[in-house]
């Protein structure tokens, strides 16, 4: 099938626990057949963590400090969990 966006191009398929995905490798476009994007809604559901909110942080004391200033090589800084949606469109 060609890309609807850029007509001349054939869409690529590829398959991500169980759901094909047509995609175009020109343009990054991503098409889906009817009832995918349920099953991707669906798993992104039960892959998602509870929305609990999280406790509140303690009141903070700046004693006349400057706040630390941390690097994206900082080893306690938190990195972000990947979620489905971003595992099944990483191509």
């Amino acid at each position: 099938m060609d890309c609807p966006v850029c007509r001349d191009v054939k869409l690529a398929m590829t398959d991500r626990q169980g759901i094909e995905i047509d995609y175009c490798p020109q343009c990054r476009g991503v098409w889906l057949d009817r009832g995918e994007l349920d099953k991707l809604i669906e798993r992104a559901s039960l892959d998602a963590p509870s929305r609990t909110a999280p406790p509140p942080l303690p009141p903070r004391q700046d004693h006349g400090r400057e706040a630390p200033r941390y690097s994206a090589s900082d080893p306690y800084r938190q990195k972000k969990k990947k979620n489905l949606l971003d595992e099944l469109f990483d191509f």
